[in-house]
């Protein structure tokens, strides 16, 4: 069974859609390599009069909008680009994906009333197989598959030396936890790969953007301290008898950052996938030095973890447990090693189906 991550659905204060700036800085930031790359890489000749594009992760909106769009322009600047007339233009057919427990209502409601594709929805975990063989012509993802497909099973067992008490990230934990969660990660990425490299067409693309960290630092150097605060946040509750500790202890969050190399690595072992390009682009940390930034990012999680959060806790604590999560926030960005992981870093990976059968 996975555990499942879906993001708020909705359109209220706390839902993904009025909370996804973070994410829509980072694919704005990668538009010009996303069209650059399609453009300088797509392969034409195995194209048919429907071009399919799925967008892996898509949440409800509105960035995966923005990125179908330029997948769809970029594809006609290159028909155009080779003197292709207009007739020759395919149509396209975008599927948009993520769990069966997204809000594809939401998802749906907002599609731009002038789009030039035909949408359609297929839920499901992308560790699997989603689509036909050889029938994606490009594939793009945008900061989901950072999450993994379950918790490692032994950073929740009390008799396991990766038990992870006390904490619901690797942030602070020792080495055997640290490994687990990347073992995993590891693992979810290659069935993520293996899947898409079935699916795509000969010469079809595959686009990732993804949170990473710089090379050659430690696993807890990263934005993954940030939501360390909130299993802090989580302990004092559980003293004061607000949560049951023992729930806390057996929390944690399926999401590990890892270097661009390691992402490199996992690629590279799919013989039918040629990576082309890897490309880090700077993100701007959060702004944590006044409270309205503080609480800009503590909604920014909320909109991200709370379904994860209730299913674990229930729902009665959420409110509660947020607003703790902005002092967790504002006394950590005083300490001396919020300095020490500052530096964010998104990761946009461009590889193509080979020939190879």
């Amino acid at each position: 069974m996975e555990d499942y991550v879906t993001m708020n659905g909705g359109d209220s204060p706390n839902s993904y859609t009025m909370n996804s700036k973070i994410q829509k800085e980072g694919s704005d930031k990668a538009r010009w390599l996303l069209s650059t790359s399609i453009q300088e890489n797509l392969e034409l000749q195995n194209t048919s009069r429907v071009f399919s594009i799925a967008d892996l992760g898509c949440s409800v909106g509105p960035n995966t909008f923005s990125c179908v769009e330029t997948i769809v322009e970029a594809v006609k600047l290159k028909f155009r680009a080779q003197g292709r007339p207009e007739s020759e233009i395919p149509e396209f057919h975008v599927f948009f994906n993520d769990h069966v427990t997204n809000d594809f209502n939401t998802l749906f409601k907002a599609l731009p009333p002038g789009k030039n594709y035909m949408a359609a929805g297929v839920p499901g975990s992308f560790h699997s197989r989603l689509f036909p063989k050889a029938s994606i012509n490009v594939m793009h993802s945008s900061f989901a598959i950072q999450w993994f497909s379950k918790v490692p099973e032994e950073v929740t067992r009390e008799d396991s030396p990766a038990w992870n008490k006390g904490r619901v990230t690797y942030a602070l934990s020792s080495c055997q936890v640290v490994k687990a969660f990347a073992s995993q990660l590891f693992k979810d990425m290659e069935a993520f790969f293996r899947a898409r490299s079935v699916e795509l067409a000969t010469g079809g693309l595959m686009v990732v953007l993804m949170p990473c960290r710089p090379e050659g630092t430690h696993p807890s150097e990263s934005g993954i301290h940030f939501l360390e605060c909130l299993g802090n946040a989580l302990m004092d509750m559980a003293k004061e008898g607000l949560v049951d500790e023992a729930l806390v202890d057996s929390f944690n969050l399926p999401v590990f950052l890892p270097t661009p190399s390691e992402v490199k690595e996992v690629v590279s072992r799919n013989e039918h996938l040629d990576i082309v390009t890897l490309d880090e682009m700077h993100q701007p940390p959060p702004q944590l030095s006044t409270p309205e930034g503080v609480r800009l990012w503590a909604i920014h999680s909320r909109a991200g973890l709370e379904g994860f959060l209730s299913k674990h806790f229930g729902s009665s604590v959420i409110d509660e447990l947020f607003e703790r999560y902005c002092q967790k926030l504002e006394e950590f960005s005083k300490t001396p090693h919020f300095t020490r992981v500052f530096e964010f870093k998104n990761l946009l990976l461009l590889a193509k189906r080979n020939g190879v059968c």
